[in-house]
């Protein structure tokens, strides 16, 4: 299977989600991550993937290999026109939840890769960009 340098997925059912997770890990291997930061970066496309659908009623995921500093990375980014997040800094709070989970998917998302950026704004919808460097 020949890897596009950037792309789009739909997220707008259970079945994307799967098939973000099995996008994201193809797009890994391409990188030539270790198997540790593949799967971390897969644990937060998952996590993330699923808020999109969840929480913002469906949206996309674009990838995009990128460099800086000659160092290779991947880029994710999740969006939606959902209601939006109200107080990101209590999103990013380890057990807070606006649902019914563990509170756990936003800040541990964070915490599995190297660059992580929340925009959000109520009404208008979310857009979280994760960056993994080789």
């Amino acid at each position: 299977m020949a890897i596009e340098r950037a792309g789009t997925l739909p997220l707008q059912s259970e079945h994307n989600i799967v098939a973000s997770r099995q996008m994201v890990r193809a797009l890994c291997q391409e990188l030539k991550l270790t198997l540790v930061d593949q799967t971390k970066m897969i644990t937060a496309a998952s996590e993330l993937s699923r808020n999109t659908l969840i929480h913002g009623g469906g949206g996309t995921m674009r990838w995009e290999f990128i460099e800086k500093n000659g160092r290779p990375g991947l880029q994710l980014v999740f969006e939606d026109q959902g209601p939006g997040i109200a107080d990101i800094a209590l999103a990013l709070t380890d057990g807070w939840t606006s649902g019914t989970g563990m509170g756990l998917g936003l800040p541990g998302s964070k915490r599995l890769v190297n660059d992580f950026d929340l925009q959000s704004e109520p009404g208008a919808g979310t857009r979280v960009s994760i960056t993994k460097w080789k």
